[in-house]
Formats: structure tokens, C-alpha cells, sequence
């Protein structure tokens, strides 16, 4: 299991995507055993790297760890009651031409205020929670197959690497990465293509 300590970079760059609020450490361990159970899961046959494998195996985990240890129980009649505040708060906007307060819509619906401000904060919260959530995984969906890339270019001879920094890092055009590199356009083009060719089969 010791070659798993080698996807460390793997795991902080899963975990450093999460809001501080989540304990690093606890979501380390946790991504520790989402990468052993992708260990245990994973079968070359895939034609997919580990880190590329493991990342779901990851994210899953630290996810479900999440949701179980944020102590957030909605209930169904909790959903329900949000749904009929915001019926009313706006029916009560149209009637008042402003939005109504709490006490206001309390009277309307004929029920606590203390009520109302339970299930808004409960429901919120739970939508909070899966909407960061959603935006992580979404926003980190490709990292894995990044951290594979980054590798890939690092292994590149000097020349060839150069020539993928000035495209793709700091954005030249062809004529002036040429100019930099001191060959021509011609060759830039070809040597470009031939690298990206190259990567996508490493990849």
C-alpha cells in the first residue's frame, strides 16, 4: 500500500478545493479510503489511468463524509412548509407592493413565526450544502486528468516543452513562439502538432 502515498498530490488537490470550514486532516483520512477502495476496485483493463480512476473514488467518499457528519435532518414536513411560505411571501408581495416580514406571513399562514424561520434556515442549509457541493465536483471534474497532463508535459525533452509553455501557458501565437524559439512558423506548427499527438496517446 506504500505506492499509494505517491497520489498525495492527488488527494490535496481534491481537498484544497473544499471551503476551509471542512477539518483537512479528517478529509485526508477520508480520501484515504476512497483511494484504497479505488486500489482495491481498479483493473488495468479499464484503459484508465489510477489517478484518473481514483478521483471518483475520492470525491464520492469525502462527499458522503459530508453529508453524514453535517448533522443537517430535514424533514419532509419541514420541505413542505418552506414550499407554502414562499406561496405566500409571494401573494403578500404582489398585495403589499413590498416583500412582507416574517410576523406578516406568520399571520397570513396562520402559524408561528419561530416555525417559519426553522424550516427556511433548515432548508437552506441542505440546499447550501449540496449546491457547494455540486460546484466542487463540477468545477474539479477534470483535475485528475490535469494532474496526468502536467505530468505528461513535464516528462517532454526541453524543446518540446518550450514549445507547449508558449502556446498553452502563456497564450503566443505560432509566428511569435517561433520568433522566441528562433525557427519558423512552419516548424512550430509541426512540432505542435506531433507533441499534442503525443500527449493524447500518453493520456
Amino acid at each position: 500500500m506504500e505506492e499509494l502515498l505517491k497520489y498525495d498530490g492527488l488527494i490535496y488537490s481534491i481537498i484544497n478545493k473544499y471551503p476551509n470550514r471542512f477539518d483537512r486532516e479528517e478529509l485526508y483520512q477520508v480520501s484515504m479510503i476512497g483511494l484504497v477502495d479505488a486500489y482495491n476496485h481498479y483493473d488495468q483493463k479499464y484503459q484508465t489511468k489510477f489517478s484518473s480512476f481514483a478521483y471518483y473514488y475520492i470525491v464520492g467518499e469525502i462527499n458522503k463524509y459530508i453529508r453524514e457528519s453535517s448533522g443537517i435532518k430535514v424533514s419532509k414536513e419541514l420541505v413542505r412548509l418552506k414550499k407554502k411560505v414562499l406561496e405566500a411571501k409571494e401573494m403578500l408581495e404582489q398585495k403589499l407592493g413590498r416583500e412582507p416580514s416574517t410576523i406578516e406571513i406568520s399571520l397570513f399562514l396562520d402559524i408561528d413565526d419561530k416555525l417559519i424561520d426553522d424550516a427556511l434556515l433548515a432548508t437552506d442549509e441542505i440546499e447550501n450544502l449540496d449546491d457547494e457541493i455540486n460546484f466542487i465536483h463540477t468545477f474539479d471534474n477534470t483535475c485528475a486528468e490535469l494532474l496526468d497532463l502536467r505530468d505528461e508535459i513535464d516528462k517532454l525533452p526541453y524543446d518540446e516543452k518550450q514549445i507547449i509553455i508558449a502556446r498553452y501557458y502563456q497564450e503566443l501565437t505560432q509566428m511569435e513562439t517561433s520568433k522566441i524559439l528562433g525557427i519558423s512558423q512552419v516548424q512550430v506548427s509541426r512540432k505542435e502538432s506531433k507533441i499534442l499527438q503525443k500527449l493524447k496517446e500518453q493520456l
